[in-house]
C-alpha cells in the first residue's frame, strides 16, 4: 500500500552532484550516489494512480508503481524482480534516458513528477548481476549485429531462452554508443563493463573488430540474424566553409574523447586551449559540451537555433501526458559555457591554412523548421574548434538493406530477407535508451517465434509504436 501523503510530505529531490570545480577535473560520473533515506522519500511520492500514465510515457512498460512502492519499504531485491521484469539494464536508462515516463507521471500535472529515473538507477545500481537462468539448448544460433543496447537487450533475451547467440561488433570493445558515444562523466564504462560480464557469464559470445558486410553470407551459418547497427550517419551542413579544418561532426570528438579516457590515445579533435562553438542544443550537444570543459577549451558557445524553451509545459502546445518542449538545463552547463539561441550558421570563417577561426551567425526566425536570417543582426564568434551536434541521419552500415537511413520491417520484425530481423535505431532512427531496449526485446520476441522456441518471450512494442501522443 502506497503513502497516500507521500507527495504532499516530501518535495522533489535529486541526488547531489559533486562540486563544479572537481568534477570537471575528472571523468567519474556527475551524480554521487543517492541515499536509502532520499530513494525511500522520494519512491513514497509516487500515488500508485489508478491509472498509471507513466506505464504509457516509457514504451518498456515499466512497472513504476510497484517498484517505487518496494524501494519506499527498502526492498531493493523485490524491486529489482519487478524491474527486470520489463528492462534489462536499469543501471543504464537510470542514467541515460530523459525520463519520457516522468513527463507522464500524474503528479506531474499539479507539482513535480516523481523522481523515477533516480529510483530505477538505484534499484539497478543495489540489484544483483549474478547470471540470469539459462533455458535447456535449443540447438539455434542466432548472430546479432551491433552490441547496443537493442543487440544487448536482444542477445540477453534470446540466450536466456536457450539459443546460443553471437553478437559482431566493429568497435574493438562492445558496448555501441554505451561504449564510445557516451562520456564517462555520465556512464563510467565499468557500469557497462560489469553487465557485459553477466552476458558472457550466460552465454553470449562477443567478437569485436569485425565489421559485417554481407549479410547473405552470415545468414548462412545463423539460423536467425538480427541487425542492431545503431543511426550513426551524422546530419550534415552544405554551410559555406564545412571543409574547413577544425569543423567536426560531434561524435567524432566524443568517440576520441572516449578512446583518450580508455586507452590513453591523445585525440587529434582536442579542446583544450580553444574557443569551442557547438552547433545543437540536444544531449548530444551537451556531452560536448562537458567533454570541452574536462579537456580544458578557453571558451565554449553552443547554438540552438530555436529560441528559448519555456520553463514549464505550454499545455496548448503539448499538453500531458506527452514529452514537453522545456528549457533543460544539464549538468554540463552548471559547468560553464554559454547558451545562444534563436541563431543559425551563415558561414565557417577561414584563417590561415584553411582552418577555422569563427562562425558568422545571424538571428533567425524559424517557421515549420526553416529559419530565416533577422537582416542586420550577422556577426562572428571566435571558433578554433566546431562541433556539428544537430543529429544523425540514419545508419551508417555498408549492408545495402537501408532505405532513407533506415532498415524497414514488417509486423514480425523480419527485413526483406528471411531470417534477417532489425531492432533499435537502424529500424526507428535516432531515438531514446528505452525506445532501442524496447525494440530489441520485441525483436527477439520474434526471433525465438520464428525459430520455433518454446513459449513467448516479451514483446513490449511492434514495429509501427510510436512515442505517447494526443
Amino acid at each position: 500500500m502506497p503513502d497516500p501523503k507521500g507527495f504532499l510530505t516530501h518535495g522533489r529531490q535529486t541526488a547531489p552532484r559533486r562540486p563544479v570545480p572537481v568534477r570537471i577535473s575528472d571523468w567519474r560520473e556527475v551524480y554521487q550516489p543517492a541515499s536509502d533515506d532520499l530513494l525511500a522519500a522520494q519512491a513514497s511520492r509516487c500515488m500508485d494512480c489508478g491509472i498509471p500514465f507513466c506505464h504509457d510515457g516509457c514504451p518498456l512498460g515499466n512497472r513504476i508503481p510497484d517498484w517505487n512502492d518496494l524501494v519506499r519499504t527498502g526492498r531493493f531485491d523485490a524491486a529489482a524482480e519487478q524491474l527486470y521484469a520489463t528492462n534489462n539494464f536499469p543501471e543504464f536508462t537510470g542514467r541515460l534516458c530523459p525520463a519520457p515516463c516522468e513527463a507522464a507521471c500524474v503528479l506531474g500535472i499539479a507539482s513535480d513528477p516523481v523522481t523515477i529515473k533516480q529510483v530505477e538507477q538505484a534499484i539497478g545500481d543495489r540489484a544483483s548481476l549474478a547470471p540470469g537462468v539459462v533455458a535447456p539448448s535449443t540447438g539455434r544460433r542466432v548472430a546479432v549485429v551491433g552490441s547496443g543496447p537493442a543487440g544487448l537487450a536482444a542477445a540477453q533475451q534470446l540466450v536466456r531462452a536457450g539459443h546460443a547467440v553471437t553478437v559482431f561488433e566493429r568497435d574493438d570493445a562492445p558496448g555501441g554508443l554505451l561504449r564510445y558515444g557516451i562520456p564517462d562523466f555520465k556512464l563510467e564504462k565499468t557500469v557497462l563493463d560489469a553487465r557485459l560480464d553477466q552476458l558472457r557469464l550466460e552465454g553470449v559470445v562477443f567478437e569485436c573488430g569485425v565489421n559485417v558486410t554481407d549479410v547473405a553470407a552470415l545468414r548462412e551459418s545463423f539460423d536467425a540474424v538480427l541487425l542492431a547497427v545503431g543511426a550513426l550517419a551524422g546530419r550534415e551542413v552544405d554551410t559555406p566553409g564545412r571543409q574547413l579544418a577544425g569543423v567536426h561532426q560531434a561524435m567524432e570528438h566524443l568517440v576520441e574523447a572516449n578512446r583518450w579516457i580508455a586507452f590513453g590515445e591523445q585525440p587529434a579533435i582536442d579542446a583544450a586551449g580553444k574557443h569551442v562553438v557547438i552547433i545543437g542544443g540536444g544531449d548530444t550537444g551537451a556531452d560536448c559540451l562537458g567533454v570541452a570543459h574536462r579537456q580544458g577549451a578557453a571558451s565554449v558557445t553552443q547554438l540552438d537555433r530555436y529560441p528559448v524553451p519555456p520553463t514549464s509545459r505550454d499545455g496548448e502546445r503539448d499538453p500531458w501526458p506527452t514529452w514537453p518542449w522545456l528549457l533543460r538545463d544539464y549538468p554540463a552547463h552548471e559547468e560553464g559555457g554559454t547558451r545562444t539561441f534563436g541563431v543559425a550558421v551563415s558561414e565557417f570563417v577561414e584563417g590561415p591554412d584553411g582552418q577555422v577561426t569563427g562562425v558568422r551567425i545571424d538571428e533567425v526566425t524559424v517557421v515549420n523548421r526553416v529559419a530565416t536570417p533577422v537582416p542586420g543582426t550577422s556577426r562572428v564568434l571566435p571558433a578554433d574548434l566546431v562541433l556539428l551536434a544537430i543529429g544523425f541521419a540514419g545508419t551508417d552500415s555498408p549492408l545495402g538493406l537501408a532505405e532513407g537511413g533506415r532498415f524497414p520491417a514488417g509486423d514480425d520484425w523480419q527485413t526483406g530477407t528471411d531470417g534477417v530481423f532489425v531492432a533499435g535505431d537502424a529500424h526507428r532512427g535516432a531515438s531514446l535508451i528505452v525506445w532501442a531496449i524496447a525494440e530489441g526485446r520485441a525483436a527477439a520476441s520474434a526471433i525465438h517465434s520464428y525459430l520455433g522456441g518454446a513459449g513467448a518471450l516479451p514483446a513490449p512494442v511492434r514495429p509501427t509504436s510510436a512515442a505517447l501522443t494526443v
